[in-house]
Parts: C-alpha cells; sequence; structure tokens
C-alpha cells in the first residue's frame, strides 16, 4: 500500500507542465456572480458586495512557474529555487512584460503597450494578460460551478492551499493542493497573484467585465500566499501595492480573452 501511495504520488507530480501553452488554460464561461465579502466576515475594502457580469475567458490551471519565467525571461529573479515552484519577486511591470514576451514566443498578439510606465492593455487582442480583479475572483469562486466556498474549491484550508500553518514557510511545487471546481490549482495560498486592476472602492452598482479605474499607483494582488494566515486565504480577500514591489510571496497567474 505504501509503494502504491509514494508511486501515485509521483506520477501526479511529474505531469504537471512546467510551461503552460495556450492550449492548456482552462476556459472560464462567463456568468454574473457577487462580488466582494458574501460572508459577512471580511475587510473594509470588501464591500458593498455587488453583482458583476463577466464574459468568457481562459485561466492558467496552474501559477506561472520558474521555468516557464526562465525561458521567457532568461532570468529567475525568485528568492525559492525550483523549476515546479512559482516564479515570485517579480513586479507588476514584470508580470505585464512576461506577458508580451510570452505572447510574441507563441506568434499571439501581446496585449500590452508599454511605454515606459504608462501600461495600457487591449483586451481584444488573443495574447497574455493577467486576469481582472473580478475575473480572478470569479474564477477562484469556482466561476459557474461555484459551490460557495470559503476558500477556493474547500472550507477547509489544509485540503486547497500552502499557507503560513503548513508551508514551513517556502512556497511548494505548483499543483500539490486540490484543485477548485474548475481545475484551477492554488488559488489560495502558495503565491499572491498580481492582476490588472488597479485598487478602487467597490462600487454598489451592478458591473459588466470591469476592469477598474484609469489611474492610480497601486494594483491589486490576489489569493494570498505561504506567508498568510488562513483568514487572508479567502476568494474575496484583497490586497495591493504599488507597480514597482516585490516579494518572495508574490507572482503571477496567466489569462487570455476568448476570441
Amino acid at each position: 500500500m505504501k509503494r502504491f501511495s509514494v508511486f501515485f504520488a509521483l506520477v501526479i507530480f511529474v505531469t504537471i507542465p512546467y510551461f503552460v501553452h495556450a492550449a492548456d488554460m482552462i476556459l472560464i464561461k462567463g456568468g454574473t456572480f457577487q462580488m466582494g465579502d458574501t460572508n459577512g466576515i471580511g475587510e473594509a475594502d470588501e464591500v458593498p458586495v455587488h453583482e458583476v457580469t463577466l464574459s468568457d475567458f481562459y485561466l492558467s490551471p496552474y501559477e506561472v512557474t520558474q521555468k516557464e519565467w526562465q525561458d521567457i525571461m532568461g532570468d529567475n529573479p525568485s528568492k525559492f529555487k525550483g523549476d515546479n515552484l512559482p516564479v515570485e519577486n517579480v513586479s507588476w511591470y514584470d508580470a505585464v512584460e512576461f506577458c508580451n514576451k510570452k505572447s510574441e514566443a507563441e506568434g499571439l498578439a501581446p496585449c500590452y503597450r508599454i511605454d515606459g510606465e504608462n501600461v495600457s492593455c487591449d483586451f481584444s487582442a488573443n495574447g497574455y494578460r493577467l486576469p481582472t480583479e473580478a475575473e480572478w475572483e470569479y474564477a477562484a469562486r469556482g466561476g459557474n460551478k461555484a459551490e460557495e466556498t470559503i476558500y477556493s474549491g474547500s472550507d477547509n484550508p489544509d485540503k486547497v492551499a500552502w499557507y503560513v500553518k503548513n508551508s514551513k514557510e517556502t512556497t511548494h511545487p505548483v499543483g500539490q493542493k486540490s484543485a477548485n471546481e474548475l481545475g484551477l490549482y492554488d488559488m489560495s495560498g502558495n503565491v499572491y497573484e498580481w492582476t490588472w486592476t488597479r485598487y478602487h472602492k467597490y462600487p454598489s452598482e451592478p458591473q459588466t467585465n470591469p476592469v477598474g479605474p484609469d489611474r492610480g499607483g497601486h494594483r491589486m494582488f490576489r489569493g494570498a500566499s505561504w506567508f498568510s494566515i488562513a483568514e487572508n486565504l479567502r476568494v474575496s480577500f484583497r490586497n495591493r501595492d504599488h507597480h514597482e514591489f516585490k516579494s518572495a510571496y508574490l507572482g503571477l497567474r496567466l489569462c487570455r480573452s476568448k476570441k
């Protein structure tokens, strides 16, 4: 029995890809959901809860790995080293540059126009981009398959997340914990993930495909990390910092618009 368990775990580990291509991404069917602190236990910036409607989009099942980053960018800025560990210690500017370079490497149209510190996004392009904050939360909740769990895929954080209680103060290979309803791994824990969206207070009125304000110096990142307490693993929990901020608990996940 022990030999079987070890073999099974090994198979799961080696079949997780170091490099995610467009064909590997998961189609997130659009829909309408309640965004924000629907459980009444969150922070002040998680309210008011408001209705958001999203179109279809694609999201990677895994956080971007160090191998994937290295192959595109030619370096590895991460504190914790390992091909299948999530890349971290990358700024928001680093993340959008990676998206463009990966798009170009695969013959896709880059989404971002980068002019120094000014970055605009063409959401109609077929290349890689960061998810909006609303897309991220919708996917973390399970999209149109949502089972309304506190964390992404479970009410038990140990089942789905690497966080301060079980991480031993380091990141872990992507995809080792259970996926959520959509087949997305590590949406709670391991590393926070940059989004496109600038920090803003939530509106009360319904929104359709919101991308956030045009101005503001802080970008949102979501999902909590190996360093986080369980309360911060919640699907509605928000965090933010300036565009140039880097940390060993902050990485990214790739998104694409559906054409």
